[in-house]
């Protein structure tokens, strides 16, 4: 294993490497020249991208491995737990946190909320990202890669997993129209500008459907599991649940992606639109937090809470800190109108998020199976390779394309917190 390693290590630096290295200095060249576009080439900067690009060709080998020798090669996945990290984490958490983008989306064509404008198009972006690399992700995953095509052609009508592929293909394509008004913007294409800006109400309508029949269905997947998932999430409202958590996570995943661009572009925060978010996110996640107990009780599994298991702790966990305390949290307007405050809040509830997917498609299947399956390095490397990926693609396109307010738009912005 570690020599085929070192060896598809060494061909990736003489045949990919360097020939990328090259392109990569002549493109920044080249971008540089065009647009003014500068890198800050501090010793820090390029300890970060040499990490970055290490990381990356160990997950260029991982997906090497995968696709010529299985499954097998790479991961610690099996028959008797074939999902593991890149689903539960790449696609079924990257679906999440991609939630903010139908939301704000409807809040501003469709409530004609104009005053979160500003920071939409970044939303969407960032919910673009994450679908174009869940994909990516579901294309490693799947047993056989070559085959994703197959439900353009084959509608298994009675599949859960046909609806969530079809509504995936189609909302990554209607986010990317969503977006594309900011290229165009760039390029000075005005036809191709007023054509997509005419299409934007239709196109958000039929996103907040797919974005809702797919994040319910993702939950939908796990109802075949009875006996197997834990009580403790294992539900009828499970696909409500997954809803509910989608959408107070994806504006939890706006705090954060905002705060973090303020940090990494140094520019100012939308503070004001992110505290009138953050308000109607603390009834929202009161509201899931309140159906989570309400279901154990409905169901007689109230019990469960207080068993010393694993269980039960990754439980309180999930549901105390990610919607019980941010949802008093939010409620308090210092918290709101803190920066640091509210970027701390997001994150906790980010995370919980994340842990919620995970619960349901790793450790609440622990009491069946046992704690046969932990991650890989490789599966790891793939996943943290994919999130800098997208990170950087980001930071790239916020660069290249007006996907932020102007100062003087924010400031015009009435406060909301």
């Amino acid at each position: 294993m570690l020599q085929d390693i070192l060896m598809l290590a060494a061909l990736f630096i003489l045949r990919i490497g360097l020939p990328l290295l090259l392109v990569v200095g002549i493109g920044y060249t080249v971008l540089q020249k065009m647009t003014g576009l500068k890198l800050d080439w501090s010793p820090k900067f390029v300890t970060a991208v040499g990490g970055v690009l290490a990381l990356w060709t160990l997950a260029v080998i991982a997906v090497v491995l995968r696709l010529s020798n299985g499954l097998g090669a790479v991961t610690n996945l099996s028959d008797q737990f074939p999902l593991g990290m890149w689903i539960g984490f790449d696609v079924m958490a990257g679906a999440m946190l991609g939630g903010g983008a139908f939301v704000l989306a409807g809040l501003v064509y469709v409530f004609g909320l104009e005053r979160y404008r500003p920071i939409l198009r970044s939303t969407i972006l960032t919910a673009f990202l994450g679908y174009s690399l869940l994909v990516v992700a579901l294309i490693i995953d799947i047993g056989r890669p070559y085959n994703i095509w197959r439900p353009l052609i084959y509608h298994n009508i009675h599949s859960v997993l046909f609806e969530v592929a079809i509504c995936v293909m189609c909302y990554t394509t209607v986010l990317a129209l969503e977006f594309a008004p900011a290229l165009f913007e760039r390029l000075r294409w005005k036809r191709a500008w007023q054509i997509t800006h005419k299409l934007t109400l239709p196109l958000v309508i039929i996103g907040i459907l797919l974005s809702t029949m797919h994040q319910s269905s993702l939950g939908s997947l796990w109802l075949i599991t009875p006996g197997k998932l834990n009580d403790l999430w294992y539900t009828p409202w499970l696909p409500v649940f997954f809803w509910l958590s989608a959408i107070g996570v994806g504006l939890g995943m706006v705090v954060v992606e905002s705060n973090l661009s303020s940090r990494g572009f140094k520019r100012g925060l939308e503070q004001k639109l992110l505290a009138g978010l953050a308000k109607f996110n603390a009834y929202w996640l009161g509201f899931y937090g309140v159906a989570k107990f309400a279901d154990l009780a409905w169901r007689g599994k109230l019990w469960m809470l207080t068993e010393p298991t694993l269980q039960a702790l990754l439980w309180w966990v999930e549901v105390g800190l990610g919607a019980v305390l941010p949802a008093i949290l939010l409620m308090n307007p210092k918290v709101r109108n803190s920066k640091n405050a509210l970027f701390a809040v997001g994150g906790m509830i980010v995370t919980c998020g994340i842990l919620n997917r995970l619960n349901v498609s790793v450790f609440g299947l622990w009491t069946y199976t046992g704690p046969i399956y932990i991650p890989s390095l490789m599966e790891i490397a793939v996943t943290a390779a994919l999130f800098t990926f997208g990170g950087a693609a980001f930071a790239l396109l916020a660069k290249l394309l007006p996907v932020f307010p102007r100062e003087h738009e924010l400031e015009a912005v009435p406060a909301q917190g």
